[in-house]
Order: structure tokens, then C-alpha cells, then sequence
């Protein structure tokens, strides 16, 4: 059954597609509240925010598997295809 996830690491061992956020940028940006409320600042402080990067990637394998055809101008959107 064909799936679209939003973690990446779901692509990798066989589903069909995910659109989420960078967790690499995502850490990151974590990393830089934390280090704000260990200097002194408090969380109701801090602003709320929202991932700045997505990343949309296809398993073209798993496409092939269940005969599904992906148009080249969503291929060509994606942010990576794994083949």
C-alpha cells in the first residue's frame, strides 16, 4: 500500500513518498532555544517557531513495485528520488 510520510528515514526502507520538515534544520534550531534558556531566559520568552525548510523525496523503487507511474514534473520537484 503506497505512503506518504512526513520523516524521511520511512522513504528509505520502502514507503512511497514524505514531505516534512529538515530534521538536521529542525535540530538545529532546538539546539539554539536550549542554549537561550540554559543562559537565564525563559521558554514563555522565547517566540514560537515554524520549520523554515521541507523536504519532499520519492521512492521510485516502491513507485515501480505497486505500478505507479510519477509524472517528471513532480520528479523534478522533489528534493531527492531514490531509484
Amino acid at each position: 500500500m503506497p505512503a506518504l510520510h512526513y520523516n524521511r528515514a520511512h522513504v528509505g526502507v520502502g514507503d512511497l513518498m514524505s514531505y516534512g520538515m529538515d530534521a538536521v534544520e529542525s535540530s538545529r534550531r532546538v539546539a539554539s532555544l536550549v542554549d537561550k534558556i540554559q543562559k537565564g531566559r525563559k521558554p514563555a520568552e522565547l517566540p514560537v517557531e515554524q520549520p523554515m525548510k521541507f523536504e519532499f523525496i520519492i521512492n521510485l523503487n516502491a513507485a515501480k513495485q505497486i505500478g505507479l507511474t510519477i509524472p517528471p514534473n513532480v520528479l523534478v520537484r522533489a528534493d531527492k528520488v531514490i531509484r
